[in-house]
């Protein structure tokens, strides 16, 4: 799989378009592709200031203000759970939705700052006048390796469009999380267990990036 040629944290700069769009201008791209131009727009723009990427607690902030509106966390949380999602208390969901949305932020926010040769390639989008659902494709490129296919599963909610799926490769950043914590479920004995030290492990990570950017 050509995903294999990258790591991971790279590949993830391309979930939401972290990275600038070639060869684009926006009034050819439909709704379901602007919504991800626009996120690419922003953080390109915030990456020419030097002082502003070696503060990361300011960068993880700007990066959740420039998804979010642009990504349905609430369906992805639920999709990801899957089956424990509908035996979640109100509490539990809330509190995995939270820490769910830090570690992708904060993935999101690591890749920002360490990958900046990146580009993202849009492939033409055939969709209907009233379609609520598309998947949006793209390819990242990067000089020396072969492109690589990046999808996005987006939703029409409230008049706008959201990403609820990434799939790189054919591969499902949902389907793959949601293996993981139902195996995490299971060593564990809970989900509270998991939501325990998902969010030890998110504030670890902060403080230690953090940390090393003072």
């Amino acid at each position: 799989m050509k995903a294999k040629q990258v790591s991971i944290v790279g590949l993830l700069v391309a979930l939401l378009g972290l990275m600038p769009v070639t060869n684009v201008i926006a009034a050819d791209l439909l709704p379901p592709q602007q919504a991800i131009n626009v996120a690419s727009m922003q953080l390109q723009e915030r990456m020419q200031d030097k002082s502003f990427t070696t503060d990361f607690a300011k960068i993880t902030e700007f990066v959740n203000k420039a998804i979010y509106p642009h990504t349905d966390f609430d369906r992805i949380a639920a999709l990801v759970l899957g089956k424990l999602w509908k035996t979640a208390t109100n509490d539990e969901r809330e509190r995995f939705k939270h820490e769910f949305q830090t570690l992708l932020v904060r993935t999101y926010s690591r890749a920002f700052v360490e990958f900046k040769d990146w580009s993202v390639r849009f492939l033409p989008l055939d969709m209907e006048g009233d379609a609520t659902k598309v998947i949006v494709k793209t390819e990242v490129l990067q000089p020396g390796i072969q492109p690589i296919g990046v999808n996005y599963r987006m939703l029409l909610s409230n008049g706008e469009w959201k990403a609820y799926d990434i799939m790189i490769e054919g591969v499902s950043l949902v389907t793959n999380y949601r293996t993981t914590f139902t195996n995490e479920v299971q060593s564990k004995g809970s989900l509270n267990a998991v939501i325990d030290s998902l969010a030890k492990r998110n504030t670890e990570a902060l403080a230690v990036r953090s940390k090393a950017r003072s």
